[in-house]
């Protein structure tokens, strides 16, 4: 449960960040003028159940394609679908989570030194990434040393049997494909679905206690549909992720309820929190920058590494180039939309 972990840190960050908010500038949300706490309020219960049921509907559409045939993971709507969201993670990272760190930790409200003579942005955003390939490959290590017992004692008992009884249980298990092959493609399927959903949660708490915290509906507003698109993608990405990995009907809710819910939940802990939670606070600046930072580090890594540079790569699309080339116009048509909701989000 990587994805639990990580709630219960960033919800103590945030708490600390909210107890230590003393002293601010005011300058950030100010809005032009645009303040009203009453219908901010309203405005925020309908971004909760609105961003709830499109963060499901993102994430469960992969899950539920086992009983379209034609959506299924081994059709080229799922590959290009898969692309599109792809895009949308890429984006994510690069137009909206690092920007708004870069916006925290060069604020006016921290001192000069150190936060605008070194940018500590770019600096964490790359430590995140080489963290997310140590866990990456340390888990894979893991994975393929705990189950290596288990080959072993499957592979003996096929040399055991005769040439028909091993060529029936290839068959049965792996539709003709190598044994070992198929094992490992789907413990790497397991561990990218994992660690993006870290990623992703980071990411999700940060917004939704921003927008749980202003009392800007001109800024709300926007923000609703920009995060609604935002969630329903990115869920759309993670979902196909949760389907390769084929989990079980327990950790694929456990995972569904965490993305789904954490946005929500983030406004929900803002709106608690906005008589002690400051943004422009030093405390929070500094927490939150950070936090957007390594979530950054994170997306663009897996999007470029795990995702699509995986696909990309891989088997099925370098033996199509007029599916690759669907798939890329997918890829810039998701990050393109992404990169447009900069505007509003």
């Amino acid at each position: 449960m990587m994805a639990k972990s990580t709630v219960i840190l960033v919800l103590l960050a945030a708490s600390v960040s909210a107890a230590l908010a003393e002293s601010t500038c005011g300058s950030r949300s100010d809005g032009g003028g645009c303040h009203d706490r009453k219908e901010s309020l309203k405005l925020k219960f309908i971004a909760i159940a609105s961003i709830l049921i499109t963060s499901m509907v993102g994430v469960c559409l992969p899950l539920v394609t086992r009983a379209v045939p034609a959506l299924g993971p081994d059709r080229d709507a799922f590959v290009i679908v898969k692309a599109f969201a792809s895009g949308v993670i890429l984006a994510t990272g690069y137009m909206h989570v690092m920007p708004d760190s870069f916006d925290d930790l060069r604020s006016d409200c921290l001192p000069e030194n150190p936060w605008r003579k070194f940018p500590f942005t770019t600096f964490v955003a790359m430590l995140s990434a080489v963290a997310t390939l140590m866990v990456d490959s340390f888990a894979m290590a893991f994975y393929k040393k705990r189950n290596a017992k288990l080959l072993g004692v499957e592979d003996a008992a096929m040399n055991r049997g005769s040439k028909a009884d091993r060529d029936a249980i290839v068959v049965m298990e792996n539709g003709g494909t190598n044994h070992h092959g198929a094992k490992e493609t789907l413990l790497r399927h397991r561990v990218v679905a994992q660690v993006l959903e870290l990623g992703i949660v980071v990411h999700s708490v940060v917004i939704g206690l921003s927008m749980g915290t202003s009392d800007n509906p001109c800024t709300i507003r926007p923000l609703i549909a920009a995060l609604c698109f935002h969630q329903m993608f990115e869920g759309m990405g993670l979902g196909g992720c949760i389907l390769q990995a084929e989990f079980g009907m327990k950790l694929k809710a456990i995972l569904v309820f965490f993305f789904s819910a954490t946005t929500p939940f983030g406004i929900a802990l803002g709106i608690g929190l906005s008589n002690v939670y400051s943004e422009d606070s030093p405390t929070a600046l500094i927490v939150v920058g950070l936090l957007n930072a390594s979530s950054a580090g994170l997306l663009n890594y897996m999007a470029l590494v795990d995702l699509l540079g995986a696909d990309f790569m891989g088997p099925r699309l370098q033996a199509s180039m007029k599916l690759q080339g669907w798939a890329y116009v997918a890829v810039l048509l998701g990050a393109g939309l992404m990169a447009l909701m900069a505007k509003w989000a």
